[in-house]
């Protein structure tokens, strides 16, 4: 790989971080590049700790970039994220969904804008800090999960393509956190002990609501309205359905001594929130719509394993595959199904694609 040119997507932590002083060590020209998100005059007062690519993690990336003595640019995408993800996200809790803003974070802003600047730029490869592996084979490249099963991230990577995975590197997917950190101390990185972000990076505070009510009009969001059960009986009442999730138990403003209750729909067109007991949340399977395969995904009726979210346990289901659309049917029942989330196929540690929760069956 001498002389073969990589952009490697910098957030300023230590994992992108890692990633680019690994591949400059296997001889490629590395080039560190890190996206502006946001005008960061006026939201300094979020550049906190626990978030992501505040201003403090581009200061981070340059200083990494200083250190491996590459060259380092600062990529301007305000407007397309928060078109294409701001907007999504409070468009989708409005609609009654739950929405994952990282999964569209990397389809749009890393593995569709970043990566066209990378070949526009002359780049044979984008890399980015992601903990899950490519197998490179005869006429198909095949997305996996990484060894490090703790740290695996290929579910919000099931929107990858055969191109984009030709073009793409994860230099981290055969190592664990530790084994990351104590590369990041060898290259003599600043950022080896950096804590990981944990929030959402456009929301304060992890108070999404309020954001919502700022960018849709709190008149609009805040609509208030009756909590019920599945039979309509009113229990009490809300205010905006967008506060609320699939599973939630806290902030249910009930009284009657019959609970705990838990969120198990929405009726959005009578504005109601429908509540149940804990074994209400259990479904015996799945709509999605938008699904892509990376490959030729499963045969129509094949048993594949499933996650609805992030840290679940993948459920044993049966799909039946509709054009781009999916039922999946469980072996077993699951909790919280929740529309807006994504359900994202494996077979084995083999990502075969994924979609999104339109909702849930019984």
């Amino acid at each position: 790989m001498n002389g073969k040119k990589v952009v490697v997507a910098m957030s300023g932590g230590v994992d992108s971080s890692t990633a680019a002083a690994l591949l400059k060590d296997q001889g490629f020209e590395v080039i560190g590049m890190s996206m502006q998100l946001w005008d960061y005059s006026e939201r300094g007062a979020r550049d906190t700790a626990g978030s992501c690519c505040s201003l403090d993690d581009v200061y981070d990336a340059r200083r990494v970039a200083d250190t491996l003595d590459i060259p380092f640019y600062v990529v301007n995408m305000e407007e397309v994220f928060s078109r294409e993800v701001v907007d999504y996200f409070v468009g989708s809790y409005l609609k009654g969904f739950t929405p994952n803003p990282c999964i569209k974070c990397n389809d749009v802003m890393k593995f569709d804008v970043l990566l066209r600047k990378s070949m526009e730029i002359g780049a044979g490869y984008l890399a980015t800090g992601h903990y899950a592996r490519i197998r490179r084979e005869a006429g198909a490249c095949r997305l996996l999960k990484a060894d490090d099963a703790a740290k695996d991230q290929s579910y919000f990577l099931f929107t990858m393509t055969q191109d984009r995975l030709k073009r793409v590197l994860f230099p981290l997917g055969s190592l664990t956190k530790d084994e990351v950190r104590g590369c990041a101390k060898k290259f003599g990185l600043g950022v080896a002990e950096k804590r990981e972000s944990q929030e959402i990076c456009f929301v304060e505070d992890g108070h999404y609501s309020d954001l919502i009510s700022t960018r849709a009009g709190a008149r609009h969001a805040s609509r208030p309205g009756d909590i019920v059960d599945r039979l309509g009986a009113p229990l009490g009442s809300h205010n905006g359905l967008f506060r609320y999730t699939i599973g939630q138990r806290r902030g249910l403003d009930i009284k009657d001594g019959q609970g705990p209750y838990y969120v198990v729909g929405m009726d959005l067109p009578a504005n109601r929130l429908i509540v149940g007991k804990e074994d209400e949340l259990l479904s015996r399977g799945l709509l999605a719509n938008g699904v892509t395969w990376i490959t030729d995904g499963p045969e129509d009726g094949e048993g594949v394993d499933v996650k609805i979210r992030y840290r679940h346990e993948p459920a044993r289901a049966v799909i039946s595959r509709r054009g781009n659309d999916v039922r999946v049917m469980f072996s077993t029942p699951q909790k919280s199904v929740t529309p807006g989330q994504a359900a994202v196929f494996y077979r084995g540690e083999e990502v075969l694609g994924g979609g999104w929760i339109e909702r849930a069956i019984g």
